[in-house]
């Protein structure tokens, strides 16, 4: 784990701005690869953005489970916990950057080291102090435990919403912590009324 957030400084708009021309930042929505993206690393993910402004965006996957739980995570760090419902959490693959960093998304948002506190009931933590406070049964109630996150440059993903490369949908607390991993790329989509599977099927044909 790293002292460093990664957090994305917080742009503001002018107050003569027009508001014709304000762009739609994602911040605290989910992003939903479409059927026809073919990139390995978002193919059939949703992301949560948790910073999206004109300085880019920031994200986590939080549909690729990792072929590791919790517990050995814990025991890579030299952390020990003998708690049962830690054993088998599974950690995710965050995204392409920096995938030996870890993130922790949780609610609720608490006290920690290195918090981006992403509104009044999520959190985002990058410091060690969260993992052994999970060690002892003490962290916070909900989590998902993720290595590595998901990356955008200054309108890079504006100009990749244009090209119809991604859905963007409300955020949906159950989803994220209670959704088994493989159900929430429809789940996500169907809080759009969009069957993923059906635009699927309609891949490649005029």
């Amino acid at each position: 784990m790293s002292d460093a957030s990664g957090q994305l400084v917080k742009g503001g708009l002018n107050s003569d701005t027009i508001l014709m021309t304000e762009p739609t930042y994602l911040s605290h929505q989910f992003l939903i690869a479409m059927p026809t993206l073919a990139d390995p690393n978002f193919f059939q993910t949703v992301t949560y953005i948790t910073e999206h402004n004109a300085n880019g965006a920031l994200g986590l996957v939080i549909n690729r489970p990792l072929n590791l739980t919790l517990n050995q995570l814990l025991e890579h760090l030299n952390l020990s916990s003998d708690r049962p419902e830690v054993a088998e959490i599974p950690v995710y693959h965050g995204g392409p950057v920096q995938p030996e960093q870890g993130f922790v998304l949780h609610s609720p948002v608490g006290h920690w080291g290195t918090t981006l506190r992403v509104n009044n009931d999520i959190g985002i933590t990058t410091s060690r102090d969260i993992l052994q406070a999970v060690a002892r049964g003490e962290g916070p109630d909900h989590l998902l435990v993720a290595l590595g996150y998901a990356g955008w440059g200054p309108g890079q993903l504006e100009q990749e919403m244009a090209d119809n490369a991604w859905l963007s949908s409300p955020f949906d607390f159950d989803i994220v912590f209670a959704t088994p991993s493989d159900q929430r790329w429809l789940a996500a989509a169907a809080l759009l009324g969009i069957d993923l599977n059906l635009l699927s099927s309609h891949v490649g044909h005029a």
